[in-house]
């Protein structure tokens, strides 16, 4: 092989390397996907508190639902971040639905006794509310509009996140 053909196989190398390399970053980089407007599926939950809720009763504003697990590391780092959020944005229109996706709630309740939050936890004991937003791992967030069209979806959580979720909040606020 000649330096000619050396430099261009080396040219090629990298430029596969770097391909592979921005691929498998984005892949483990947990990332908002903006959405377009396409409404949301209503559902009715049964809260921890034993209140009945809908997605329609939250027409108007911002809503953020977070499907979390007890035995997820990262759900158990972003619950106090999402708790923090909920305060300073909830009175301008924000709320947040955290659902707990597994089918004993035991160890979900047992970690928000040790970790309490101010917004609303629901169970989805039976899936039903994972399969119709198509969540496919945890933490996963889907951020809802004022006319209950969800815009963002966001699958995972690492440190850092919480200023994607902010910045999709408060632009969503302004609307």
């Amino acid at each position: 092989m000649n330096i000619r053909h050396s430099r261009r196989y080396l040219a090629a190398a990298l430029a596969v390397c770097a391909l592979v390399g921005a691929g498998a970053s984005s892949a483990t980089r947990a990332t908002p996907t903006a959405t377009a407007a396409k409404a949301a599926p209503d559902f009715a939950l049964t809260l921890s508190d034993g209140r009945k809720l809908t997605l329609a009763q939250l027409r108007g504003q911002v809503v953020m639902i977070n499907f979390w697990a007890s035995w997820c590391g990262p759900c158990r780092t972003e619950m106090p971040l999402l708790d923090a959020m909920y305060k300073k944005y909830k009175a301008l229109g924000f709320t947040l639905v955290a659902v707990n996706v597994e089918p004993n709630s035991k160890e979900a309740q047992a970690f928000l006794h040790d970790v309490p939050v101010s917004f609303p936890i629901a169970f989805d004991n039976d899936s039903k509310l994972t399969k119709l937003f198509d969540v496919q791992g945890m933490p996963s967030s889907v951020i809802i509009d004022r006319k209950g069209n969800a815009r963002v979806v966001h699958k995972g959580y690492r440190p850092g996140d919480e200023n994607a979720y902010l910045d999709n909040i408060r632009a969503l606020i302004r609307e």
